[in-house]
Order: C-alpha cells, then structure tokens, then sequence
C-alpha cells in the first residue's frame, strides 16, 4: 500500500470517530485461545505502603476531570542517582485546577537496601509543583553522575545531578528556558550524531489554553458513550517535535529546524523511545502518537531524519487506522536479535505488537499473537520484559480510564482497572494472565507511567507504577521455578557514559536476545539501565554488544546469576552477585 493510500485510510478513520477526542475502532475482541495450563512462575506483590511510597500521586481531580491536562498523568523512573549499586525511584507528579495542594510535588525515593526507600526530595533539591508529564535520565555532561530532564505543561527542567546526593536546576543556563509555556510530553536523552554527548529530543503534546479549551460537551469532539467528558486531542492544535544538540560544554543548541525534526506536525505527540531499529549503528526516534499516525525518525548519519513511520509500518495498524498510541515497550520477543514494538491505545481496541526484521520493517502481529483478545482497557506503561526468567520475554502493561465520571453512567468502562501481563509461550503467541500473577496485577487503579527493574536485587524484574491520584504501587515480583539470569551494566568511554543508545544481544543456547539501553520507554518513563536477560534452564550466556559509538564487542562466556559490568574499549570490569550491592564508579568515569 503507498503512503498516499495510508493517509487516506487514516483519514478515513479519523472520520468515523469524529464524535470523540480519542482514536478508538470500537472493535469486539478476537476469541480465546484455550489456556496453555503451564505453570507461571512470577508473582506480584504491591508493597509500596511497607516500602515507603506512601504519598499520592495529585493529578487532577479525583470524581470529575474537566481538562484533558488532568487526565494524561505522568511518568516515573528507576535509577541509581548515588551510584551505591541500588535502584532508587524517582516519582512525578501534578496538581489540581485550582491550585497545587499540600505534597503536590515530584518525590526522589533512595533505596535503603533493606525493602524500604527514605523520601529524599528536599535534600536533593527536588521538590518543585507543577504538572509534570516525563522525566528521562542520562549523564548529559559525561561526569559520571546520571543526570534528570523533565518536561510539563509550563517550563521543562534539566537538573544535574552534583554527586553528593543533590540536583541543581540549570535549565536556563543550558540554553533549555521555553519562550513561552508548552506541554511538554515525551523526551528522550539520544546521542544523535555520535559524537559521544546526549543531545535532547522532545514532543509536545497539544496546545492547551484554559480560555480556549471547549468544555465538557461541548463539541462533538468532548463526548464519549454518549456521557460529556474533557475535549481533546482531536479538535485541539497538535504540538511540535524539538531536537537540542549538546555542545559538549553544558549547553544545548536548538536543531530542530536543521535536522529536519520541525516538519513533524499533525500529530499529537507522547512517549518518546531512542534506539537502532535498522542495525545501522546510528540511533532513530520513534514517537507514539496519540488518535494520530506515529512517527519513526531514521537517522540519516547527517544530522537529519526522515520520519519513515507509514513506510516502516509502525505509524498505523495493520489495517491503515489510527490508534490511540500512549505507551511503547522495545524488547526482543521473538529471539531473533532485533528490536519490536509492543505498544498500549485505548478501550475498544486492542494494543499492538510490531515484528522487527531488523531493517526497520515491521509487521503487525497483533491477531497472530494472541493480543486481539483484550480490549476492555486504556492501556500506559508498557514493557516487553522477561518476568519469568525463563528466557522469553513476556509483555507487560498497565492500565486505566481517563474518565472517572463516566463510570457511573457507562459500568462497562470502570475508571480503575488492572495490571495485564502476556505471558510468552514461544513461537510468537502469548496468553493474558492477570489473577494468575499475583494480587499485585489484579489490584486496579487508574495507573499512567510505569518502570521495570529489580530494586530488591533478588535477580527478576519489579515494577513501579503512577497511580493517579494514590501513593504509587510497588510490585516485587518473587519468582520460582529456578528460571537463571544474567544482568547486563554498561560504561561509555568514547560513548555516553551513560551507554544510553548500546544494543546488546545475549546468546544462551539454541537462543538469541536484543535489548537496548533506554533513556524513556513505557509511558513517560525511565527503566533499570541494568539490562536484565532470563536465561532459563541455560547456565551460560554470550554477549555481543553495539556501543553507540559504532564500536562492537564480544564477550565468549558468562556464568548465569551474576550482574557483569563492561567499560566500553576495557571489557569486563566486574562479574559478580547483586545482593551485596556494587560501589559507586565516581573513580571510574575519571578516565574522559
């Protein structure tokens, strides 16, 4: 099909759904595939309250939301700030239309080593009011100190992070300040141009003013089921696309108009993911759009990009329609070294899974895989991640209506719903598994962000997850069954220290793996930037690792349960066990 014949079935749906601010087929479910009766061995349980994440998330209100602001939510992220081998959680937040409430803020959360985490936010400098839509992390000046970018419907902020445990705002001394308020909605640290700095990508999700925002009602864009709910996006001014380069020297440069990111316009912009989907060694964009054709920006080594999203495959779904695109999971599924895309819409329809061939063709495999049989929730935060470290990666999402008054009228359409793990069962089928999972999955909330990584250092994935509105959830997954695994942490020398951009393919036996460092994946979020591989039964694993520098290195032999962590240009730095920790590499970033 030609790109013109795409955008005119595009069109076409757009069409039939103008009576409502959200894309959405209005499909009926595939049919269900007899379950497979094998044993799952992951479990989650939430203990965020024992942890201590007990500080709600504020976001709009909480029976009725009016604005579209109130509904996005926000994201959240993993990530050791203090280099002391722990994951610590940083949680974003919003407000309310009339005014920011007591604790509205953004939360840092430092791992005590112990189940529990200490909230740090004045110490480190963070609490700040405002909404917040995504945070992304990286070492932007190559200090060796993972540094946070986060954007809001308002002013962005770039903090950098000191190394003693605090953060100092210097927005607008890396050139950063906005000339007037954005809603700022994903970003993403990518090092474009490979010249060993983070540049900054940003999406802008709409425009939005209160004096010109219709209200509820309003228009045939401000219904839905027939019940008068917030306007947008349709009907409302698409947002920008913006590329800053890094000048290496704590400043960027806006390159937005050069690199050819500033001809984007027409969609309505969210998650924004920075990987090599071409195995070219240069990293692409890709950008979940919402109600709107998504964009996939190839890197043409020159300093520019063409969005190649309707020829590639991933702008639509596989009938040429537009989905209500929110969150994006980058794994490898299929064990076939290349990057997919798992990625979550609307009720009514189903989330989408695009096969990679490792040239930036994809395939939508949605029906095939089993997918097409939930359609019942909004879907956010999602992952293609192993849960049960046997050596398939499972998908996982989180879920939630945007319409908390619609309830009452439509029952169909609760406001919270649960977590949905697709469980792998090999040869490109999965089956849905929610109560089987742990109280953890079945608990519903109105969840937005969500990030995966193993705060415990027990050796499988956890999860955080925004709530809207309640403290955040913890999910610590406890696995059985024996299933081994091998973590992956990685240093840049000539790269990013942060490695943000590196694809590195794990072989245990008969099978093959691709996971790349993200700066921001699920929705609005920031993952573990330890990559985690399940092995199963294997006891070995061989790596292969593409630096973003365009360096490839290969590792023969590792032994399974252990983190390993590789210096690019160096090799093996360390191969041991996680639970004691590991101790910060301040002495290491020292070599640049």
């Amino acid at each position: 099909m030609t790109r013109r014949e795409l955008l005119a079935l595009a069109a076409a749906s757009r069409a039939v759904s103008k009576g409502q601010g959200i894309a959405t087929r209005g499909i009926k479910p595939a049919p269900r595939s007899k379950p497979s009766g094998l044993p799952f061995h992951a479990r989650f349980t939430d203990v965020a309250k024992e942890a201590g994440l007990r500080a709600p998330v504020i976001y709009g209100g909480t029976d009725r939301k009016n604005y579209i602001l109130e509904t996005v939510g926000c994201g959240v992220a993993f990530f050791d700030y203090d280099h002391d081998g722990w994951l610590d959680i940083f949680v974003l937040g919003g407000s309310r239309i009339e005014g920011a409430p007591e604790g509205a803020t953004n939360r840092l959360y430092r791992n005590n080593r112990d189940g529990t985490f200490s909230d740090v936010t004045d110490k480190a400098g963070l609490r700040r009011t405002g909404w917040a839509s995504s945070v992304t992390v990286g070492d932007f000046n190559n200090d060796g100190w993972d540094d946070l970018f986060i954007t809001y419907w308002g002013q962005n902020v770039l903090y950098r992070n000191n190394g003693d445990g605090t953060f100092t705002d210097i927005t607008e001394a890396a050139g950063l300040l906005q000339k007037t308020p954005q809603w700022g909605s994903g970003c993403a640290f990518v090092d474009y141009n490979r010249d060993g700095f983070l540049d900054l990508f940003i999406a802008h999700y709409l425009d939005f003013d209160f004096k010109r925002v219709p209200k509820p009602g309003e228009t045939a864009y401000c219904n839905w089921k027939g019940v008068p709910v917030n306007c947008g996006p349709r009907g409302l001014p698409p947002g920008k696309m913006e590329l800053f380069r890094n000048n290496g020297d704590g400043t960027f440069t806006d390159v937005s108009e050069a690199s050819g990111v500033a001809k984007l316009k027409g969609s309505y912009g969210m998650t924004v993911v920075a990987a090599d989907f071409d195995n070219d060694g240069w990293q692409d964009i890709y950008v979940a759009c919402d109600s709107t054709a998504s964009f996939l920006l190839r890197n043409n080594h020159d300093g520019t990009f063409t969005d190649i999203g309707l020829e590639s495959g991933v702008a639509l779904n596989q009938d040429g329609m537009e989905q209500a695109g929110m969150g994006i999971g980058i794994g490898d599924y299929n064990l076939d070294g290349h990057l997919d895309i798992f990625k979550t819409h609307f009720a009514d329809d189903t989330p989408v899974l695009y096969r990679n061939n490792g040239k930036a063709n994809f395939d939508d495999v949605t029906l095939a895989s089993g997918l097409g049989a939930e359609t019942r929730f909004v879907g956010w935060g999602a992952g293609i991640v192993d849960v049960d470290n046997d050596g398939l990666p499972d998908l996982f999402c989180v879920t939630g209506n945007v319409y908390p008054e619609l309830e009452a009228k439509v029952p169909a359409y609760p406001f919270r719903t649960p977590r949905v793990i697709y469980r792998n069962l090999g040869g490109g089928k999965f089956e849905e598994m929610i109560g089987e999972a742990g109280p953890g999955i079945e608990a519903s909330h109105s969840s937005r962000g969500c990030a995966f990584g193993d705060f415990d250092n027990d050796g499988d994935i956890d999860v955080v997850v925004i709530n809207l509105n309640e403290p955040p959830s913890l999910l610590r997954n406890d696995v059985t069954g024996g299933g081994h695994w091998l973590k992956v942490k990685l240093i840049g020398t000539k790269s990013n220290r942060s490695a943000i951009g590196a694809t590195v393919i794990a072989i245990y036996g008969k099978r093959k793996q691709a996971q790349a460092v993200l700066s921001q994946s699920s929705f609005y979020s920031v993952n573990d930037f330890r990559l985690h591989f399940g092995l199963g039964a294997e006891l070995t694993a061989a790596l292969e690792i593409r630096w973003p520098s365009g360096m490839v290195e290969r590792i023969a032999k590792l032994e399974c349960d252990r983190m390993v962590t590789i210096m690019e240009g160096a090799g093996i730095l360390r191969a041991e066990p996680l639970k004691a920790g590991l101790p910060p590499f301040a002495t290491v970033y020292s070599l640049r």
